[in-house]
């Protein structure tokens, strides 16, 4: 189902190709913790209720449907600028320009006095993000063989964590000492120094179908957003179900964990320099460590091995955080839980990821990994909005929350299982 690749690691990474992906998924990683982990964080602290945190966390529903919008990072030009940094780097340059002042206004609100405008710079910002990454995703998928798929995503998440780090415990010290709409700006610079890495990367070449002029609008919209979704489905035929419920499903823990994971620790009574040095050091050390045992696994033993020990180990770890929840403020617990959970969380992203591109056809890439990657985010992002509401339910009862978000694995594992035993090898259908 994945190619598995034999060319040395140390050969792969001497590839500029590569730097470039990393720096590419550092900037994807910025965006993300504004208005997730850092964000519930921030809105804790202020005094919102569980319930109102995981509802406004719906801001984040972009990163969900941006498929609806790729058809056009595929095929549209951006004037001048596409004409000097190509059609990949144009978009992914145009969103951080944006995105940098969209991130500072947002910082500038108050939670409690102007929540209908913050909720707004929040969904901008979201937007913003969610469409550089389809640019992104895009530029990897095109830039790489079929068998370097496991080491760019290895790399994009990499970069994508050291992103979310700096944007995740950065914002937090930076708020600790100077307050929340500092850490905010902080975080805007950076964005804008990571666009230096968009202008020196190199532009990936792209096939006829991509540049081709359509004749007209409805010629311009069948093959924009049309035929990509035809040429998924007539490459797979019904296994193409089959694929979108391990997609919809993988995820399907991490959903309601990542939303509430912030507002959980605070809720113990950690502050946001404790949070900060175990969960977000701690959990950066673990994710690389992750992506790299990901991204391995991918290499020696194929991507659906890969998917089908992320899965499982997913599953195992987010029910240690029932033994957090029970275990009370212990440092020493916290650490281990968080360190395990984002081990496993990398090796599974990894593999998610490379699965994703072995699933593109070179022709549509940008909108077909979109949808893809978009299905996946549906379930983390909607989910994750009830998160609060399912913890209030429970009456406060984290215990009993996480012993469910475990659960929540399982379809994923069953559905993983009946794809290795039917479904034969895609990669000739590319």
């Amino acid at each position: 189902m994945a190619y598995v690749s034999k060319v040395p690691w140390a050969t792969l990474l001497r590839d500029p190709r590569f730097r470039a992906i990393f720096f590419f998924g550092l900037a994807s990683g910025l965006p993300s913790s504004l208005v997730f982990a850092t964000l519930s964080i921030w809105l804790r602290e202020e005094g919102l209720s569980r319930t109102s945190i995981g509802l406004i966390g719906a801001a984040a529903t972009p990163y969900a449907i941006n498929f609806l919008w790729a058809p056009f990072v595929d095929r549209l030009r951006l004037g001048p600028l596409t004409g000097r940094l190509g059609q990949r780097r144009s978009w992914i340059m145009a969103c951080q320009l944006m995105l940098a002042p969209a991130v500072i206004v947002m910082g500038l609100q108050s939670p409690q006095t102007s929540l209908l405008t913050f909720g707004f710079c929040a969904l901008l910002v979201s937007f913003l993000s969610a469409t550089q990454d389809v640019a992104i995703d895009a530029y990897r998928v095109e830039i790489l063989k079929p068998e370097e798929y496991g080491v760019g995503a290895a790399l994009a998440i990499y970069g994508w964590h050291t992103g979310a780090f700096l944007t995740g415990a950065g914002a937090l010290y930076v708020a600790a000492f100077g307050g929340w709409s500092a850490a905010y700006i902080a975080a805007a610079s950076v964005i804008l120094l990571v666009g230096i890495a968009t202008l020196v990367a190199r532009e990936p070449d792209h096939p006829p179908a991509l540049t081709e002029k359509a004749a007209g609008g409805v010629d311009w919209l069948r093959k924009a957003a049309v035929e990509p979704l035809a040429d998924f489905f007539r490459r797979l035929g019904w296994f193409a179900v089959l694929v979108l419920g391990v997609i919809v499903f993988y995820k399907f823990g991490d959903a309601m964990l990542g939303r509430m994971a912030g507002v959980f620790y605070v809720d113990l009574g950690f502050t946001k320099i404790e949070i900060a040095n175990y969960t977000k050091s701690v959990g950066l050390l673990a994710t690389l460590l992750g992506v790299g045992a990901g991204g391995w696994v991918c290499i020696r033993l194929g991507t659906m091995r890969a998917m089908f020990l992320g899965a499982f180990l997913m599953m195992i770890t987010n029910l240690a955080f029932a033994l957090l929840a029970a275990g009370g403020k212990d440092f020493g617990l916290l650490a281990g839980v968080v360190f395990f959970d984002n081990l496993t969380g990398g090796m599974a992203t990894t593999a998610f990821v490379a699965y994703l591109s072995s699933l593109c056809s070179v022709a549509f890439t940008a909108t077909q990994y979109a949808l893809l990657a978009s299905l996946g985010n549906f379930a983390r992002i909607q989910l994750g909005s009830l998160s609060g509401f399912a913890v209030d339910a429970l009456g406060g009862d984290w215990t009993l929350f996480f012993i469910g978000v475990g659960a929540m694995s399982i379809p994923a594992i069953a559905l993983l299982w009946w794809l290795v035993r039917v479904m034969p090898d895609i990669e000739a259908r590319r």
